[in-house]
């Protein structure tokens, strides 16, 4: 075996050593690192729990979790038990206190309403509830439709329609207050949508004296839009969306004309009499003649 080969050789045996050699410092680093990171026990979901679940022991269950504790998760079982559930909690996630309500709110709709508001009832069929797909979670508009009372605005202008209000969240769909994740229709007899106090007072009564119906609006769609509403009256001008107020009733342009009042007369200018002509008179003096014309007067006529 010649000199050269048998000094590659050595050269490679070195330098596979030296590499194996670090790879075996890094690989025990990073077990070292890995069995003494300290975990902390918190209390996961042992199945999917949906929103209003009113949680029992079997519903939970603990597992180590390394490193850094996910922000608001509970770390101890009786602070759980008996809470309803606000928002999905999937299988193995950490629980937090912002997907459960407080502690004796209970379960069910009742459980996902928020300090402060309220939910109310409204009546639907297969058009006001948009063919069933006004469903938990989505965000609605509220339109009115009636006969303004006499005497307020609007009152001469027939049926009219305004929008009362707008961005409202749907709470449930009748029995059912699960989002679904397809969107499948839920064709249901009454809905029931988050509002504020204030806001349950204004529904409750337009739902007694006016036709409601719920307009669905993209989710991602947070703007209020600015409108003056619609009359009955004016939809059959040339312009019905002109944006003319509720007040304004469009009228007929040559019935409108017809009831203008007539025009004051001009007045007549005074004709003036013709002047008279002038008065000519002939002097003779001696051979000769001469004429002198006189501007006439009415006191010379």
């Amino acid at each position: 075996m010649s000199k050269r080969l048998v000094i590659v050789m050595v050269f490679a045996l070195v330098v596979s050593g030296g590499a194996s050699f670090l790879l075996y410092r890094v690989l025990g680093n990073r077990m070292v690192n890995q069995v003494t990171q300290p975990t902390t026990t918190v209390v996961v979901a042992a199945k999917q729990l949906e929103i209003g679940t009113l949680l029992k022991d079997e519903d939970i269950t603990t597992a180590e979790w390394p490193g850094t504790v996910p922000e608001g998760a509970i770390t101890k079982r009786e602070e759980i038990v008996g809470r309803g559930v606000v928002s999905t909690i999937y299988a193995g996630e950490p629980i937090r206190n912002t997907r459960l309500a407080a502690m004796g709110a209970g379960g069910g709709m009742a459980a996902t309403i928020p300090v402060g508001m309220r939910a109310v009832a409204i009546r639907v069929n297969d058009i006001v509830g948009v063919s069933g797909f006004v469903t938990p979670g989505q965000r609605v508009d509220l339109l009115i439709m009636g006969l303004p009372p006499a005497g307020q605005s609007g009152g001469n202008t027939g049926t009219v329609s305004k929008t009362l209000l707008q961005n409202i969240e749907v709470l449930s769909a009748g029995s059912q207050i699960q989002k679904d994740a397809e969107g499948k229709p839920i064709p249901v007899p009454v809905v029931n949508l988050l509002v504020t106090p204030e806001q349950a007072e204004v529904v409750s009564l337009a739902s007694n004296h006016a036709q409601i119906q719920l307009i669905l609006r993209n989710p991602l769609d947070k703007d209020d839009s600015k409108t003056k509403g619609a009359a009955y009256t004016r939809l059959f001008s040339e312009n019905p969306m002109s944006g003319a107020g509720l007040g304004a009733t469009p009228q007929n342009p040559l019935r409108a004309r017809a009831m203008q009042p007539p025009a004051p007369p001009k007045p007549v200018a005074e004709k003036k009499a013709p002047e008279p002509p002038p008065l000519v008179v002939e002097i003779l003096h001696g051979g000769a003649k001469a004429q002198v014309t006189f501007k006439r007067t009415s006191e010379v006529q």
